[in-house]
């Protein structure tokens, strides 16, 4: 397991929320990419930690109800270090999609913390700041 490994990790959760050209998003994946006791926190005036649960439904309802479509985000940058069994990623990512009729554009940081686990990497922390 390597670096690529984790590229691809990070690939997978950012592609989570895809739902351009009225692709179904499957929000629900981030349940095998993120340990179950796993932490989210949005940054930010803002500020909130989810759990797992209180992190994907309400994404889930957004992606599928019609509200937000048309909708990506990905990484423009990334710098991950690997330590063992232990690795820290911080990603730049930008963001676009149409909510509620308007098409909107955005950009932000996150710093994703992973463990090895028997069955590859997995997530144990996300944090997010989106930028003004």
């Amino acid at each position: 397991m390597s670096k690529t490994d984790i590229d691809l990790v990070t690939a997978e959760f950012f592609g989570a929320f895809d739902n351009r050209g009225g692709k179904t998003p499957d929000v629900t994946r981030i349940r095998r990419l993120v340990l179950p006791s796993g932490i989210i926190v949005k940054t930010g005036p803002e500020f909130t930690v989810y759990t797992l649960d209180e992190f994907i439904e309400p994404r889930q309802q957004l992606l599928t109800d019609g509200r937000l479509i048309d909708f990506s985000e990905w990484e423009t940058a990334e710098r991950t270090e690997i330590a063992g069994d232990i690795a820290s990623r911080f990603s730049d990512y930008q963001k676009s999609g149409t909510l509620d009729g308007k098409p909107f554009e955005g950009s932000g940081t996150k710093t994703i913390q992973l463990v090895r686990t028997p069955e590859g990497w997995r997530i144990t922390a996300l944090s997010w700041h989106d930028h003004p």
